[in-house]
Parts: C-alpha cells; sequence; structure tokens
C-alpha cells in the first residue's frame, strides 16, 4: 500500500468563512495551454486562505462557461480574482457565486 504525503493548506488565524475539510480535486494535466476566451478581474473581500479560494473557484467553475480562475490572495485585503470564460459572465453571475462561497464582491 502507498501513501501519499500531502502538504495542508495554509489555514486562518482569525474568522474564516470556509475552513472545513475541502474535497480533492484532479489536477489539471502537465503541459495543458490556458483556455482561450473572454477575460475579466473581480475584487473579492474576505478571503483569507487557501481554503477561501479553493471555496470560490469550486463555486466559479460550476458557471457555464468558465473554463479557468485564478486568485491573487491578499490575506486581510483585497483579493483578485481573474476568470476566463467562453462568453462574458454578467457581474451579478459572478457576485452570486462569490457570495454563495460566503465572501464579497466589491463594488466596481
Amino acid at each position: 500500500m502507498t501513501y501519499e504525503t500531502r502538504s495542508p493548506l495554509p489555514m486562518a488565524s482569525t474568522g474564516c468563512a470556509c475552513c472545513a475539510p475541502v474535497p480533492e480535486h484532479a489536477a489539471p494535466a502537465a503541459g495543458t495551454a490556458p483556455s482561450a476566451g473572454t477575460t475579466s478581474t473581480y475584487p473579492v473581500q474576505g478571503m483569507t486562505c487557501g481554503h477561501c479560494a479553493t471555496s470560490v473557484t469550486e463555486e466559479l467553475t460550476a458557471l457555464e462557461g468558465v473554463s479557468e480562475v485564478h486568485i491573487d490572495l491578499v490575506v486581510g485585503g483585497v483579493s483578485t480574482i481573474t476568470l476566463t470564460a467562453e462568453h462574458p459572465l454578467s457581474t451579478e453571475e459572478v457576485r452570486a457565486a462569490v457570495e454563495e462561497a460566503g465572501y464579497t464582491l466589491v463594488n466596481l
């Protein structure tokens, strides 16, 4: 039997909205090229750790047409989410997904 050692995601020291066990995800295949499409950037407040980023990523990738999510996490500040989608998404679609994960899309 082979055991795999995994490094834990950093835990927030205070009030993280999502520090529950994270489901396992398949890693993207090596050498996968970034998806073509519309790229949009959104500021999000309230994320404090890797679990937060994972929760938001799960909600956003569930939106129709989203092919890629990149999060620049700023602990205790405003993080930046960059989405690549087959078609432009409305701000309200993105806001609803971010709020479903427990965070706030900063007013644009």
